[in-house]
């Protein structure tokens, strides 16, 4: 799926409250009801609503709400449907992670942009596997296994559902992950496309 976004698509995101930081905006885009809190099988919904395959869907709300509940929750007994408080999101993050959200959670341009200066050797603006696996690896901390993991899912799923056709991981994609802009854009491109086809077969 090319998931390359002009600059009037990426202003188009999800309508978030202007007090939340890029990465509360990020965030909250699995927010299905606005309630502040997201739940795994809001995370589920989320995932599919941008082209994420029904195991992968599963697999990521467990991983994702089981690793960020918590954290989120802070002084706060633990509860079995794992839910993600959105307003505490920049507690999940994780180490060995490209430095782009700084720990308020506030989007950081030399950072993002050190991340195409240093890795993107066959095209300035953008990725290929190659090249994310190198980033990836540069990035890890020692012994930070579960940063190592985070990181490699994110980047992995990213890759996956937005490289083009050439198998590159464009940086307006990438910048439109950060603002939080890109997901609303692929569901958007996907309720789209699935209207079209359902007009050609009435």
């Amino acid at each position: 799926m090319d998931s390359s976004l002009s600059s009037k698509d990426i202003q188009q995101g999800v309508e978030v409250p202007t007090d939340q930081n890029v990465l509360q905006k990020h965030a909250a885009f699995f927010d299905r009801n606005h309630d502040g809190l997201i739940y795994p099988w809001e995370t589920f919904q989320g995932l599919r609503a941008i082209g994420a395959g029904y195991l992968l869907s599963f697999v990521g709300a467990i991983f994702i709400n089981l690793g960020l509940s918590g954290k989120t929750r802070p002084g706060k007994f633990p509860s079995l449907l794992f839910p993600i408080e959105v307003k505490n999101i920049q507690l999940g993050k994780h180490g060995s992670d490209s430095g782009v959200y700084d720990s308020e959670g506030r989007f950081v341009p030399l950072k993002f942009e050190e991340i195409f200066i240093k890795y993107a050797r066959t095209h300035a603006n953008a990725l290929t596997s190659d090249e994310l696996n190198a980033m990836l690896k540069a990035n890890r901390e020692p012994k930070d296994y579960k940063g190592w993991i985070g990181g490699l899912a994110e980047w992995k799923v990213l890759y996956s559902l937005c490289k083009d056709k050439n198998g590159l991981l464009k940086k307006e994609t990438v910048k439109a992950v950060y603002d939080g802009s890109l997901f609303a854009h692929m569901e958007r491109e996907r309720l789209e496309a699935a209207a079209a086809k359902k007009k050609v077969w009435i």
